[in-house]
């Protein structure tokens, strides 16, 4: 996993629902330690797409109305003023907001609003001793009041703490993350892109394809970014083109009848899960834009479904099979004789989706 981010390793301790990321600089041997020899602990392997996205995009996991840093820039943060004042200072964004408290908590909590000041701040933990958890199944579980709680936990005990939504949990997590481990996180990060200067293995990562010609007697690499774009809209229209004949109906070159187990070997595709269970998926893996994956339609057994994530969102959208002879996401106007197709084809073109699909959803959990 050289220049491979998002392959991860979690920390799940069954018996009081709850999970956390290993950093990739922790010792495996010191986390199996501190576990009891009679509880239910488990290692997963898996992607997690938002583990170091917050150092790529940190206004997207540190929102304005949670900074302090905001009061002193009026009322805006700045993307590079904040990871530029970590990398400088180590100093973690200081950030606030409500949470719901079980019992006893960590962190430092105000009696007085939004005073700092030291007579109204109490004690919650000590991060040097205590891990971040994410909480699963909270309200069967704990009886939370949403499903986005977390979780400080400490050699002794846990103390759970329960968000109104996933932004704010995320920022709370990311940045007890970063309080924790301070420049030791932007190590972890950094690492596979110095890895890759001397290694010689190519990079499969987004960063490193480029434009091909292939129109000639001779590929070449297309190293204008105005005639690459031009390029990707012209192939963008040929795919619309070449599906449909004159009378919008599907060229008589292709096969009348879809192929409709094409699909069924692809990593992205997921059979009969369900709506819920979807969602989860997604969510273990990480809620940045692009992560998707398909699966079978519950209420309609010959369509499909479409769950890309956006904006710490999921979204379900419905894949048309028009009478069996295509697929599509926009009513036909662009038309796919398999599925295979269609993802390639959103992998390349945002089309009618709020953004391109980047990440697909493994279904490896070792």
């Amino acid at each position: 996993c050289i220049d491979d981010h998002s392959w991860t390793l979690f920390e799940h301790l069954s018996h009081v629902g709850i999970e956390r990321t290993i950093e990739d600089h922790e010792s495996v041997m010191e986390v199996l330690s501190g576990w009891a020899m009679d509880t239910d602990s488990r290692l997963y392997f898996r992607k997690n797409y938002a583990k170091y996205e917050f150092f790529r995009k940190p206004l997207d996991f540190f929102p304005d109305h949670m900074l302090s840093i905001s009061t002193e820039t009026n009322g805006s943060a700045d993307h590079s003023e904040l990871i530029q004042t970590f990398l400088k200072s180590s100093t973690c964004p200081e950030i606030h907001g409500y949470l719901h408290a079980k019992e006893r908590s960590g962190l430092y909590f105000s009696n007085k609003g939004t005073s700092k000041e030291p007579r109204h701040l109490q004690f919650f933990a000590d991060f040097s001793d205590s891990d971040v958890y994410t909480v699963l199944s909270a309200k069967k579980l704990h009886g939370a009041p949403t499903e986005f709680a977390f979780c400080v936990k400490v050699p002794d005990s846990h103390n759970l703490l329960c968000a109104d939504d996933e932004q704010t949990r995320t920022c709370w997590i990311t940045a007890m993350r970063l309080l924790k481990f301070g420049m030791q996180l932007y190590q972890n990060f950094i690492q596979p892109h110095q890895k890759q200067k001397t290694s010689p293995m190519r990079s499969i990562s987004e960063n490193s394809l480029v434009a091909m010609d292939f129109s000639g007697q001779k590929s070449r690499v297309i190293e204008n970014p105005c005639e690459a774009l031009s390029v990707a809209v012209e192939e963008g229209l040929s795919w619309r083109v070449s599906r449909t004949n004159g009378h919008g109906s599907p060229s008589s070159a292709q096969s009348s009848v879809p192929n409709i187990a094409i699909h069924l070997t692809q990593p992205w595709f997921h059979g009969k899960l369900a709506r819920e269970e979807a969602q989860r998926l997604i969510t273990q893996q990480g809620l940045i834009d692009g992560v998707f994956l398909l699966r079978d339609s519950q209420s309609n057994p010959k369509t499909f479904v479409l769950s890309l994530c956006h904006t710490h969102l999921v979204f379900f959208i419905l894949v048309d099979d028009e009478g069996d002879l295509f697929y599509s996401l926009d009513d036909g106007l662009t038309r796919f004789t398999d599925l295979i197709q269609l993802v390639e084809f959103y992998q390349l073109n945002r089309g009618v989706l709020p953004c391109k699909l980047k990440h697909h959803c493994a279904q490896i959990a070792l």
